[in-house]
């Protein structure tokens, strides 16, 4: 197979967190494993499909063309125990080829070979044994159509025909696709040995040992002839990785003239080669200012044709969006890559660190993290834990991986580390994994994924399944198609330039109690902030309250009452900590500290527990009509007001009352008399209907 060095293909990393390359990891959603699966699925699907179809060829039947007739001939030999081979063709002058010969593959006899030079040639025993089956086709010209027909046909064999398990065997239909070519080639130049190699597709494929549609011998003669190929083609592909990252650096200089806040940097080699590159754009900078108190720095991504590492930092807007942040292409994986992107990062937004920052798993990226952004919390995506459990666990405990997965989801969401640490020891236990390198790779990273360690850290509610949606759709949009450097450079420009971005509707947000907390919040909140704190809200209804004498609070559930928060309470100026750190952990107030508040009568939530982070105000798109969203409530609270006012006063002598009929009458004819905007009208009607 020749590569096409002159497109970029993106993919997965596939190097496991536990640093051997020989360990395969696999990503749940994977779209080259989904694939991969789906493609076998249909060849599969489809061969069963065709030789159920296909009877016994007989003499007269027709063809339209010959390669037709060697496809039926083919499925028909399939499904009978053997395989066929073109034999000879007849051609004239006139009528070009117009005979066609399929005989069965054990037909003829072997004829022996002498070579010259050899003293001992190896005795290869041949499966030819003078098979009589054969499938002879002629063509014909009918009306000005061209046809073929079967002219002779014999399905005597001489041998023994085989059973379905072993005639897929045969070297006919032993065929390695062009995604099953290219998986291998990628495996085989990270360094896996041939029945590793075969190991892993059955893995990706989800077939059993032995089932796939070639055997070892083939993967080793593909490889083995690619060899010299993939050789050539590694200098092409140096060559274009210099070019095109000399282009990438080009364009970035060119953006820089033209935008003076565009920022980027880079590293070169000693051979003055572009080595790191990293960049980032104004509207980047600028939201860094307000949402930059957690960043996402994704490295999942790699350049099969390159071999660059790609890092995407990410943040996380008051609407729950990601916010792209900045950009590297790294040279490799190691400490000094990592630990140059970090610097760079922070050179970028003006050396302001990050809160938390959340990554993959990766020991040199860990290590980095810690040398240059030592005040900095570090979480690991609990995704990324889970997406590795399947091929981690799945050939070590086979039919018991789902009661595992299923405990394990369980210990991700302890709260306390004493309880984790004795769960986790248990299951270790029950399941036999004392001595399994990757449950004690987690282990040794607990600090940085189980909730019970990091319930603590603010995340900004980065890590639900929801973000990490829009951070897939990011990296499709991006990475779609085999793009050159350039290209792609452009491509993150207009994914990175908020003008680009949709704008934020100014949704009618329903209140759901009467706590005029609720109330006091949907006037100040982001509707996707909003929600998170109304939930809180409706279920704080649920709790009841106990003061202690130091004026702290327990809080427990109605039913549940073994599980107690403890509130404390500071009065002098209004701080509110629960032991429950929801607050600290995504900077909306927890159901437990909103009971409180509401019996202390607090009619709005103290300042200091909205942050600016998720108000209307810090939105860096402009919310769409907003003086045209008004809502039904806001408008039937000020009338129920006024009309509340006017009543009461005009009913204290007959002449007001008189006055106001009058007057109000006029002013009704009046206003049926305005003209109504169409979209204002339907504005309306919508909330008029959800209400009722």
């Amino acid at each position: 197979m020749t590569m096409k060095p002159s497109n970029n293909i993106w993919i997965r990393r596939q190097q496991c967190p536990c640093g051997d390359w020989k360990c395969y990891v696999k990503y749940e959603g994977d779209d080259q494993t989904s694939v991969s699966s789906q493609l076998i699925k249909n060849e599969t699907t489809s061969t069963s499909s065709s030789s159920e179809a296909v009877f016994m060829p007989y003499v007269g039947q027709i063809f339209k063309t010959d390669e037709d007739a060697f496809e039926y001939y083919s499925n028909f030999a399939r499904k009978n125990g053997f395989s066929i081979r073109k034999a000879r063709s007849t051609e004239s002058q006139n009528l070009g080829i117009y005979r066609r010969d399929f005989v069965c593959y054990r037909s003829g006899f072997n004829q022996p070979r002498k070579k010259a030079n050899v003293e001992h040639p190896r005795d290869r025993k041949s499966v030819r044994c003078g098979c009589d089956a054969k499938l002879y086709l002629t063509k014909e010209i009918v009306n000005g159509v061209t046809q073929w027909y079967i002219s002779q046909f014999s399905n005597v064999h001489n041998h023994e025909l085989l059973e379905d398990d072993q005639v897929r065997l045969l070297p006919a239909y032993r065929k390695i696709h062009e995604a099953d070519q290219e998986r291998i080639l990628l495996l085989s130049k990270a360094g896996f040995p041939v029945n590793r190699i075969v190991k892993v597709l059955e893995l990706e494929k989800g077939v059993q040992p032995g089932q796939l549609p070639f055997i070892e011998k083939d993967v080793r003669n593909f490889v083995r002839t690619c060899k010299k190929s993939v050789q050539e083609n590694d200098a092409l592909l140096t060559e274009k990785r210099e070019n095109d990252t000399l282009e990438l650096l080009e364009a970035c200089k060119a953006m820089a003239e033209r935008d003076a806040d565009f920022v980027y940097n880079y590293t070169t080699d000693e051979n003055s080669k572009v080595e790191n590159i990293s960049w980032s754009y104004a509207d980047s900078v600028r939201a860094y200012t307000v949402f930059g108190d957690v960043v996402t720095f994704d490295t999942t991504y790699r350049s099969i044709t390159y071999g660059l590492l790609l890092g995407v930092w990410f943040g996380i807007d008051n609407h729950g969006k990601p916010i792209f942040l900045g950009c590297a292409l790294l040279q490799d994986e190691s400490l000094n890559s990592f630990a140059w992107a970090l610097q760079t990062f922070l050179r970028f937004m003006r050396g302001r660190c990050p809160q938390t920052v959340l990554t993959d798993i990766d020991s040199s990226l860990r290590d980095a993290i810690a040398r240059e952004l030592p005040d900095t919390k570090h979480v690991i995506c609990s995704w990324h834990v889970h997406s590795k459990l399947s091929s981690w666990f799945t050939p070590s405990l086979g039919s018991q991986y789902e009661e595992f997965k299923a405990e394990f989801d369980i210990l991700c969401h302890l709260e306390g580390i004493e309880e984790f640490e004795h769960q986790w020891n248990h299951l270790v236990a029950r399941f036999g994994l004392a001595s399994d390198k990757h449950i004690a790779l987690l282990f040794s990273y607990r600090t940085s994924w189980p909730l019970s360690y990091i319930r603590s850290y603010f995340l900004a509610r980065s890590m639900t399944a929801k973000f990490y949606q829009s951070l897939d759709e990011f990296f499709k949009r991006i990475l779609s198609g085999q793009t050159c450097l350039q290209l792609f450079f452009e491509q993150v420009g207009f994914a990175a330039d908020l003008r680009n971005r949709s704008k934020e509707a100014l949704q009618y947000m329903h209140t759901k109690t009467c706590l005029p907390i609720e109330e006091n919040a949907r006037s100040i909140l982001t509707p996707y902030a909003f929600n998170a704190l109304q939930h809180e809200i409706v279920l704080s209804m649920q709790y009841a309250t106990t003061e202690l004498a130091n004026g702290s609070y327990l809080v427990r559930h109605y039913k549940k009452m073994e599980g107690e928060y403890l509130v404390i309470w500071i009065s002098q100026d209004e701080q509110i900590h629960c032991s429950c750190k929801e607050f600290e952990h995504s900077g909306i107030l927890c159901r437990h500290c909103l009971r409180v508040l509401t019996v202390k009568n607090y009619f709005e939530i103290p300042e200091k527990y909205i942050l600016f982070r998720w108000r209307l105000e810090s939105s860096l798109v402009a919310l769409e009509d907003q003086n045209g969203q008004c809502n039904s409530d806001e408008y039937a609270q000020v009338f129920h007001s006024l009309a509340a006012t006017l009543l009461t006063e005009s009913l204290f002598t007959k002449e007001r009352f008189n006055h106001v009929h009058r007057e109000l009458t006029r002013l009704l004819e009046h206003v049926r008399n305005m003209p109504v905007s169409n979209e204002f009208a339907s504005n309306m009607a919508a909330n008029n209907i959800s209400e009722s």
